[in-house]
């Protein structure tokens, strides 16, 4: 697996509303924290409509680090609106997971 090949799989989750992969994909720092039911909502209350991958550095196989620049695309409130994230991703154990947003 790839940063980015997680990135697409947590999109995915979202549109699955997969709530304990978003979870489990977390980077573990952050997994107390999370919430659940806010990021429920979130999902639920989206029809995810694309995702565009506009770059990605590293986040390879021999890599630790990796990040994804994407857009996903969704409606809500009876708009289109565009989700835009420069995400950063680290492996631990031969695994992949979400870390955090960063600043483009």
């Amino acid at each position: 697996m790839t940063a980015e090949a997680l990135m697409r799989s947590r999109y995915t989750a979202y549109v699955l509303q997969n709530i304990a992969y978003l979870h489990e994909t977390l980077w573990p720092k952050f997994q107390p924290s999370f919430d659940f039911k806010a990021t429920a909502t979130w999902a639920a209350e989206s029809h995810w409509t694309g995702l565009n991958v506009l770059a990605t550095s590293a986040g390879q196989g021999g890599d630790r680090d990796g990040t994804v620049l994407f857009e996903a695309k969704y409606l809500s409130g009876g708009q289109l609106r565009t989700h835009r994230e420069l995400s950063r991703f680290r492996k631990k154990s031969g695994r992949w997971y979400y870390v955090e947003a960063i600043d483009e």
